[in-house]
């Protein structure tokens, strides 16, 4: 059982300090989480671990410790394997998906075309020689079975059908991919690659429900370390056995999954503020027993008191403080106000058809969302989800049916990529460009969405993905709405605000309408489960958790439906056409 350690680092980034004091230990076979809130310099520790960021040290004066060099220890075991996944490398322009995932088999193949070439030469060779060669071939044909040599079409198809690449897409030439396209084949070839300590930095970002779910259980038989950065909670929760916290660039560890983290950390703060008035307690009464020693010292003229006044002021001095846990954090104060009250009848679909060539999108669908119900879409990639907002804004026609907004509705839309059109501008300028409101006004606004002081005058192009989701709700939410329709909105924002955009929604008095892969994002919002089935639309009244429910029952009920006909049928294994 080998061990992944990090012990007191230090890292500074040119002269700017990034990481204080980090440290943690990881065993073989554990999944370890490491949460934080943007730029608190996670993805920095899974690049050290991985050798892409080196540890700067200080050479020559080992007593020196000028601010810019880095301190600690990165410790990880010779001759273990590690893969990251946030790279993404250039291949030839004429390389394929399937190319990409069967370098993942490069070791393999060398080794086999090597057995090739000794069977050509054992034609001919004789004797000592052949004696020789023999046995060449058959330490090169141990190291072919131990590399998995024999299981390469089984890898392969498994990696491919829990990701869904289909032919189609493995016949895609990579250059031409999407990022987050790019970003899955990437990670079909990690685990392909299986190496001792896989290190993920968001990978369940451009991932279905289907194949998250898929991954969670992967990555649980998973025989080496899995450390992955990650605000996914519920995979977290179904993945991680320890947690790494890193808060004010220092890390602590707790055991269990993230529910189990979050439990601890209320208790923790919990004594940690006990212990607090428990001192506060002991400084007050040291205090007033110090003034009045030296009150008395001085009407009574007492060398004595002044001694004991003195003696118990270093021992107040000595006290080890503790601080004062914050149970608040700063977080957005959005205070939503809908509208005046929309109709019953907020969205409505009534046979809705849409097809894209032979690909039918949706077939004689229905749905009936009504005032104030909060109710997520939820559907594989590329089910119908974004086409069925495009269709409800008027930006497609369907081919067949009607899909409207009700009376009255007035709605605000968040899409899943945030754009600006002139990304020159500051947050101010932005916010204050099509509305008449004075300076003053407009920065207090703001400060609700984290815009404080000198942030206003911070240009769009710089802002990160969460910032650009809080300027963009600042200037949809500045306007009364009654119907709130986000698409994918928990994709760049860390864990505490998504928490606090969540506590916002449940202030808002309307309707939400939302498209998530963020199953803990529904459990706490969601009402109503809408999924894309089989071209229909189909009402789940409950949570994402009642909805797999409902699907487990229905896989079970078909398992035990098709049972005997299995039994009877035997199949053939195939073997992939691509290798």
């Amino acid at each position: 059982m080998f061990e992944l350690s990090l012990i007191g680092v230090k890292k500074y980034m040119e002269a700017t300090l990034v990481l204080k004091d980090i440290t943690f230990q990881v065993y073989s076979g554990e999944k370890v989480g490491i949460v934080g809130v943007n730029g608190s310099g996670k993805s920095t520790i899974l690049k050290l671990i991985a050798g892409i960021e080196p540890m700067n040290y200080c050479i020559g004066y080992p007593d020196a410790y000028s601010p810019g060099y880095d301190e600690g220890f990165v410790n990880v075991p010779r001759g273990a394997s590690i893969a990251y996944l946030e790279q993404l490398p250039q291949y030839s322009d004429e390389l394929k998906v399937i190319d990409v995932l069967n370098l993942a088999f490069e070791e393999i193949h060398s080794i086999e075309n090597r057995m090739h070439e000794l069977e050509d030469k054992m034609k001919v060779l004789k004797h000592a020689e052949l004696e020789k060669a023999l046995k060449q071939y058959s330490e090169l044909l141990e190291l072919y079975e131990v590399k998995g040599g024999y299981d390469i079409d089984e890898k392969l198809s498994k990696i491919c059908k829990g990701l869904k690449l289909d032919d189609d897409f493995l016949n895609k030439k990579f250059d031409l991919l999407s990022g987050g396209e790019k970003t899955t084949v990437m990670l079909g070839k990690l685990l392909i690659d299986n190496p001792d300590i896989l290190l993920l930095d968001e990978p369940t970002n451009h991932l279905d429900m289907e194949s998250i779910e898929w991954l969670e259980s992967y990555l649980k038989d998973y025989k080496g370390i899995v450390i992955v950065v990650s605000h996914d909670r519920y995979f977290l929760d179904n993945v991680v056995t320890k947690i790494v916290e890193v808060e004010d660039k220092v890390s602590i560890s707790y055991k269990g999954n993230y529910t189990s983290y979050i439990n601890q950390k209320e208790e923790n703060m919990r004594i940690q503020y006990e212990n607090y008035r428990e001192q506060q307690k002991k400084i007050n009464n040291l205090e007033k027993n110090i003034k009045e020693l030296r009150d008395w010292a001085m009407r009574a003229d007492n060398n004595k008191f002044f001694r004991r006044a003195t003696s118990m002021q270093i021992k107040l001095n000595k006290m080890d403080r503790i601080d004062k846990p914050l149970f608040e954090k700063q977080n957005m104060k959005l205070n939503l106000k809908s509208a005046g009250r929309s109709g019953n009848e907020t969205i409505k679909a009534v046979g809705l058809c849409k097809s894209y060539e032979d690909k039918i999108i949706f077939n004689d669908a229905n749905l009936l969302v009504n005032f104030g119900e909060r109710v997520a879409l939820i559907g594989p990639n590329g089910s119908g989800k974004t086409t069925f907002l495009k269709l409800l804004f008027g930006e497609e026609s369907p081919d067949d049916g009607v899909i409207n907004l009700g009376a009255s509705v007035m709605s605000a839309y968040l899409p899943q990529k945030i754009t600006f059109d002139n990304e020159e501008l500051t947050v101010l300028e932005y916010f204050r460009e099509d509305i008449s409101i004075l300076e003053g006004k407009a920065r207090e606004y703001l400060s609700k969405f984290m815009f404080y002081g000198s942030n206003v005058f911070k240009k769009i192009r710089h802002l990160s993905g969460g910032e650009r989701i809080r300027l963009k709700l600042s200037k949809l939410l500045y306007e009364d709405i009654n119907l709130l329709i986000l698409d994918e909105p928990t994709n760049h924002l860390d864990i505490d605000s998504i928490e606090t955009f969540e506590e916002a929604l449940g202030e808002f008095k309307g309707t939400i309408f939302f498209i998530s892969h963020d199953r803990y994002f529904i459990n706490k919002m969601g009402e109503r489960v809408i999924a894309v089935e089989d071209t229909k639309l189909k009402s789940y009244p409950g949570d994402y958790d009642y909805y797999k429910s409902i699907k487990e029952k229905e896989s079970m009920h078909q398992l035990v439906t098709k049972e005997p006909t299995l039994k009877n049928k035997k199949t053939k294994p195939q073997r992939n056409k691509y290798y």
